[in-house]
């Protein structure tokens, strides 16, 4: 192609797409039911997207595994007991059925997902207010509440494509009160969208609008199935697992069968591969590219670790100049007779997207990111030279966090690159092809790591993952000395759960790092392949297979409201006891599927007396330094008991630098009417009553006459930090802190013993 007079900015964006791999192999159930709800809701719609962009071209990872059970789905031969489960009629659901659909049919976000459904809002309300009565949840469903909880469990999961739909529209319409014929007719719907998620991929990359990506086989972490050892590489010191597992031909195995999967089911095999994680290392470059790869990708901490360079942000979260020369381009790895085109991601511009942008109008964020995307390689631009910008992130788990999926952000974006001259979305073969012979910037070395602080710590090092590693290990070298000895089908199933449990998603919950609600299901899961490869060679399963590899798992601390609380409103920790009896939220830094989220808030309180709501925040690192905003939402029901009654929305906005308030004002609505406010500058404060203070913590107090509460009352916050316009954090993560205004003396029953949703 030949090169414009005028620079343009090359734009690589990747997504990501994977789940673990739910199937035991032997008894065929699928043990969680995500494959099939994330292929409802994005694995579609995020290709069919690029129909109304047709200049945007992208790069599509889908990982084998994924796909594999996604062919079983449609194939009809995924035993999901989730899904019989929401395909039985209501009437004749088992107690412990009952039991089963209360405890995972809520796992959706409470705020995008449950919340844009009224019925199914109140059915999780009803759930969290009585799930630790002694009688049990149970109790206060009847039939009628779990028909509409089987459909609106489902289509709280469907793209919005499918959404739009006559059939479906109509009972989104109808709220509630869904028949047999509603249950049946979502049920059906499943199957038929399930069938056409691979073929929208096909058709994506036959037409040249997307390039299709492998990943390894089951997501295992090649470098660390080469070779363990290369943990403490990347870590000097890491504590590493009794046995060394040390076995590159899985690792080659594994991507063999990832490229053979993609060429069966999309007639071409891939040019590149993102190794699950990001995790490279230069054996792992070296066993790909005999394999015919051509590119990988991974995080610019691997980039700057193997450069011996630092990519330090500027404040305004831009690399220099020079960092940008470097970061902004496609590498030639070259060692021995390996040659491989590598491309970093930028780790900013990623996660704005996988963590900022859902609490921003669509709008603002799709610009803010034009914006960034154009100042951040403006450097090269000003020297004539076409930057290679890479965003690459997780194509599936960040869209519950937005409203309606994140589309209309998407959108916004998508439209915005296609109408400018100076960005140009590109595959990353297309990149490559662009570039003339001398772009290339020359690799020698590549010291391993992964997208995660450029080390492997996530998987190994910690006492859980080493213990995973050695019972991997263990069954490993059980498969080398006992697999002749059985037929060649109980072999071939053995091989299969190996290399299963090499994938890398159950260490991904091990450890001290990450956890969800399914951390059990997992930890089961894991021991259960590994058991499956004993049984398939008739042997006995090590007696530590029965015992959780994991250990008790801290929850966030969610405590409802016990007590009026009146606390002193002066910005300091005044004692234990001015807010005992306060509602209280603990941020939980390890929840989740994604990672590269900040953290600045450490937890929150809120209470109620007769006649004032008060609220008190705190923390991670104490006062985050230079110019930040809190923002506090409420939302207020004036009378409880009349559940038509609307929410009325309040916002206090407050505005600081370090430990200085600056300004506050508390509006109302939509229209922001001021109700109240103060500014340091003209010493002016209309303060109405309200009290705000900030020193060590964050204080206020609002008399329920600011926000039309009284008795009776249902008020509910949620915190915010705002820095440069982009919101960084928040608490509770997803949902309220609910409140009802209610005597004293009721509180201390603890009626509304609300748990969070986890």
């Amino acid at each position: 192609m030949s090169h414009n007079s005028s620079p343009k900015i090359r734009l690589v964006l990747l997504w990501h797409m994977h789940q673990p791999f739910y199937k035991d192999m032997v008894t065929g159930e699928y043990r969680l039911p995500w494959v099939r709800l994330h292929a409802l809701k994005d694995y579609y719609g995020m290709v069919k997207l690029l129909d109304e962009f047709p200049q945007v071209h992208q790069n599509f990872n889908l990982v084998p595994s994924l796909m594999a059970q996604i062919q079983d789905y449609v194939a009809g031969q995924a035993h999901d007991p989730f899904f019989d489960l929401v395909s039985k009629p209501a009437a004749e659901l088992t107690p412990s059925e009952r039991h089963f659909a209360l405890q995972y049919l809520f796992q959706a976000n409470p705020v995008n997902m449950i919340g844009r459904y009224p019925r199914y809002r109140e059915l999780w309300e009803t759930y969290r207010a009585t799930s630790d009565r002694p009688e049990g949840a149970e109790a206060y469903f009847g039939t009628r509440d779990y028909a509409d909880l089987q459909v609106l469990s489902q289509l709280a999961w469907f793209d919005e494509y499918f959404l739009e739909g006559p059939d479906i529209a109509a009972l989104v319409q109808k709220g509630e009160d869904f028949s047999r014929d509603d249950q049946q007719l979502v049920i059906a719907k499943e199957r038929e969208i399930l069938a056409q998620v691979l073929p929208a991929y096909a058709a994506a990359a036959q037409r040249g609008s997307i390039e299709l990506s492998a990943t390894p086989y089951y997501h295992p972490i090649l470098p660390l199935l080469c070779d363990s050892n290369v943990g403490a590489q990347s870590s000097p010191g890491l504590s590493l697992p009794t046995r060394r597992f040390r076995r590159p031909e899985d690792a080659s195995l594994q991507i063999e069968r990832a490229l053979d999967s993609h060429q069966a089911l999309f007639g071409i095999r891939p040019k590149g591969l993102w190794p699950s994680e990001g995790s490279v290392s230069e054996e792992v470059v070296m066993l790909a590219a005999r394999q015919g790869i051509e590119w990988m990708a991974t995080d610019e901490g691997v980039l700057g670790r193997s450069l011996d360079f630092n990519f330090a942000r500027e404040g305004n979260g831009h690399l220099s100049a020079d960092a940008a020369e470097r970061l902004y381009g496609i590498y030639r790895y070259q060692k021995n007779d390996t040659r491989m085109y590598m491309v970093f991601r930028n780790h900013r511009l990623s996660d704005l997207i996988g963590f900022v942008y859902s609490g921003m109008p669509a709008q603002e964020a799709a610009n803010h990111l034009i914006e960034n995307i154009k100042s951040s390689a403006r450097p090269l631009l000003e020297r004539g030279k076409d930057p290679v910008v890479s965003i690459i992130l997780d194509g599936e788990n960040a869209w519950e966090y937005y409203p309606k999926s994140g589309r209309e952000f998407l959108r916004r974006f998508y439209d915005a690159l296609q109408h400018d001259s100076e960005i140009e979305a590109v595959t990353i073969s297309e990149a490559i092809a662009r570039n003339k012979p001398d772009d290339f910037k020359p690799l020698q070395q590549l010291v391993p790591g992964s997208w995660i602080n450029a080390n492997f710590n996530i998987w190994i090092g910690p006492p859980e993952d080493n213990r995973a590693w050695d019972l991997l290990s263990e069954a490993r070298d059980y498969y080398d000395r006992h697999s002749q000895k059985v037929s060649a089908k109980q072999r071939k199933l053995a091989w299969e759960e190996l290399l299963i449990a090499e994938g890398s998603d159950w260490n991904w919950w091990y450890g001290p790092e990450h956890h969800s609600a399914n951390d059990r299901d997992f930890d089961e899961l894991y021991r259960r392949h590994l058991s499956n490869v004993y049984h398939a060679l008739e042997g006995v399963p090590p007696e530590e297979l029965n015992t959780p590899i994991i250990s008790g798992v801290v929850r966030p601390g969610y405590i409802p409201q016990t007590a009026y609380v009146r606390a002193h409103v002066d910005g300091l920790v005044s004692g234990y006891f001015e807010w005992m009896g306060a509602a209280s939220y603990t941020s939980d830094q390890r929840s989740g599927a994604m990672h590269g989220r900040q953290f600045l808030l450490d937890a929150v309180f809120a209470g109620l007396d007769a006649d004032s709501v008060s609220g008190r925040l705190d923390f991670q690192h104490g006062v985050p330094e230079g110019a930040y905003r809190l923002m506090v939402n409420l939302e207020v029901r004036r009378d409880e008991h009349d559940r038509k009654s609307p929410m009325q929305s309040y916002r206090l906005a407050v505005d600081a630098h370090g430990q200085t308030l600056q300004k506050w004002v508390l509006s109302n609505g939509q229209e922001r009417r001021k109700l109240a406010s103060f500014s340091a500058d003209d010493g002016k404060s209309t303060s109405n009553g309200v009290e705000v203070a900030l020193r060590e913590i964050f204080e206020f107090r609002i008399p329920f006459a600011r926000l039309g509460a009284q008795q009776g009352s249902r008020i509910r916050l949620r915190f915010a930090i705002w820095r440069e316009h982009l919101p960084v954090d928040s608490l509770p993560l997803e949902g309220w802190i609910d409140l009802f205004a209610v005597p004293e003396e009721e509180l201390e029953n603890n009626l509304y013993s609300f748990a969070p949703h986890e």
